[in-house]
């Protein structure tokens, strides 16, 4: 496989992390709206719902497991960094790819098997809560950890490769980024009809100063945690 293959396929792996965490990531508004539903039941007509916390707790949860697989491909999980950031690319390459086969790739596959096996005795008697009586089925929820798994493990291949290219080639590949929050500014002043070009160069022109100025106060802020570490 040469490495434009590697890339594309690299790169597929990526866009369904993505997607898929797009699509999850709705779970927060819905997650909110039953919970302002439930508020509004409970403290206004006094009707509150026996199983609204086992419903919570699946949308939550769903949400967490399914945009697992999003935050790896966007490199936003929690990292050691005490010597990482110093490292040359190879360097750093050749200790992902050391943690990813020893740690990662053994832990992720006892999720999928165990998550499969967890789930597939959910669905055989039919599981449903006992967190309040009468519950709601959870066999639904129990099959979205083989389902996670199996995503995050996708990607994490994904990124083993981008490991080796990176050895390879001395440089990390590009990341499919996700819109920010600069770019929604810059979309929206583009589509508007009541604010002048100058303005809109000012608005921008002050949005990613704000944003540059919030990067470099985090990236002190994981300077000095470095050094205290």
């Amino acid at each position: 496989m040469d490495q434009q293959q590697t890339q594309a396929l690299v790169r597929w792996a990526e866009q369904i992390s993505n997607y898929t965490g797009k699509i999850f990531s709705w779970f927060i508004a819905i997650l909110m709206l039953v919970v302002c539903i439930e508020v509004f039941k409970r403290y206004i007509l006094n009707a509150p719902t026996a199983w609204i916390f086992d419903l919570n707790s699946m949308l939550y949860g769903t949400l967490f497991m399914m945009c697992g697989a999003y935050t790896l491909a966007q490199d936003g999980h929690v990292r050691g960094d005490f010597l990482y950031g110093s490292m040359k690319p190879t360097t750093q390459a050749k200790l992902d790819l050391a943690l990813y086969i020893i740690f990662f790739l053994p832990g992720v596959l006892a999720l999928v098997y165990a998550g499969y096996q967890y789930a597939g005795d959910s669905w055989r008697i039919g599981e449903h809560s006992t967190v309040t009586a009468d519950g709601p089925p959870v066999y639904f929820f129990k099959s979205v950890i083989p389902l996670a798994g199996f995503m995050v493990l996708l990607q994490g291949v994904a990124e083993m490769i981008r490991c080796v290219v990176c050895i390879r080639t001395g440089e990390w590949s590009a990341r499919l980024t996700d819109v920010q929050e600069i770019d929604v500014v810059g979309d929206q002043l583009a589509h508007s009809e009541y604010v002048d070009e100058e303005s809109k160069r000012e608005a921008i022109a002050k949005a990613h100063e704000i944003d540059d100025a919030a990067r470099h106060r985090g990236e002190v802020a994981d300077a000095k945690a470095g050094g205290v570490r």
